[in-house]
């Protein structure tokens, strides 16, 4: 009877001790999926969704590099009416609004360095608009420090030397300028630089193209002379499109067109429609083809860019990522711009 009781009472631990094995196994969890590179030379941080300009890095998309394209002056009804074939084929295959704002000045210089700084003129402190070599350059961490920081190559192609005053010479791999203004029969063209330097391979680009706000001045916004200059600026970019697919550089790279102003009569730099009414067009990898419903600044150019490259955006920067064109979630009543003194 002893001897049954204890087969028992064993029996009854074995059982109690199956049922504590089976409690205790550990919930399977799926596996992560791996987190996908940018390029060698850096490597961003998780991604934190925030509609807000953060100082954390963001996430790493498919885009290999980026080429921000300005056409100097150009109101958003110039692209049809100067039959620009090669910005309206990026709306076609991008995202796109007619209806992006830029500051007050718009004028060249401060709305220029608003894109690419992310930042209204009271931060950058870029209220000139001439070349002025004493007053240094724009205050603040640029698209091209935190590319330059990441190890990345970093080129400006400019029609106008005062654009050199948007960041320091230590954050450009390159920087060159024909400015048909200052006099100097210049040996090479726009085009030329920008070519030579996409065969030396580059992260980050900004070409800027000034002949459209010359003619502007010269002729009148909207001018027959105005949209001829645009219209051949625009099949210069698109010869540059040309050797960049010749390179296979052209599919992973991420293209904004913009501008820094619209203009009136023979002038800008007001608080008018026509003035601060600029286009603002994204096309490449990643993009979800749509007229944009979000209303977008000048400054969101640079946190868009910082965005797409998996750069930290600086918590004290005014712009912030055009989420909508990567087809993520964004605030329709967004509030921004510019308020207060310039």
């Amino acid at each position: 009877m002893i001897r049954f009781l204890k087969q028992l009472i064993l029996l009854a631990l074995f059982l109690q001790a199956c049922g504590g094995t089976s409690a205790s196994l550990p919930t399977l969890q799926p596996a992560s999926l791996p987190t996908p590179t940018l390029t060698p030379s850096h490597t961003p941080s998780p991604f934190t969704q925030t509609p807000l300009p953060s100082a954390t890095s963001t996430p790493a998309l498919n885009v290999a590099r980026v080429l921000i394209v300005s056409f100097d002056g150009l109101r958003p009804d110039a692209i049809q009416a100067a039959e620009m074939t090669t910005v309206m084929s990026l709306m076609q295959n991008g995202a796109y609004t007619l209806n992006a704002q830029t500051i007050v000045p718009s004028l060249t210089l401060p709305s220029h360095t608003s894109m690419l700084v992310g930042t209204c003129p009271a931060k950058h402190i870029v209220r000139w608009n001439e070349y002025v070599p004493e007053n240094g350059y724009a205050l603040g961490t640029d698209i091209f420090d935190l590319a330059n920081n990441a190890g990345l190559r970093t080129v400006m192609v400019a029609g106008k030397e005062k654009l050199r005053q948007v960041t320091e010479p230590s954050s450009t791999d390159f920087f060159g300028f024909v400015d048909s203004t200052d006099k100097v029969n210049d040996i090479i063209s726009l085009e030329t630089m920008a070519i030579e330097e996409i065969r030396k391979g580059f992260d980050l680009m900004f070409l800027h193209f000034p002949d459209g706000d010359l003619a502007g001045h010269a002729d009148g916004w909207m001018s027959n002379e105005q949209l001829l200059a645009y219209r051949l600026d625009d099949k210069s970019l698109g010869l540059i499109f040309d050797v960049m697919k010749s390179r296979n550089l052209y599919d992973d790279t991420l293209i904004i067109v913009t501008s820094d102003h619209g203009g009136h009569d023979t002038t800008h730099g007001s608080d008018l429609p026509e003035d601060l009414t600029i286009p603002w067009i994204i096309s490449g990898p990643l993009i979800v083809r749509n007229e944009l419903a979000t209303q977008v600044y000048t400054m969101d150019t640079a946190a868009t860019v910082a965005f797409a490259l998996g750069l930290p955006i600086p918590t004290e920067w005014d712009g912030i990522p055009v989420y909508e064109a990567f087809g993520l979630p964004f605030d329709p009543l967004r509030a921004g711009g510019c308020t207060g003194t310039p």
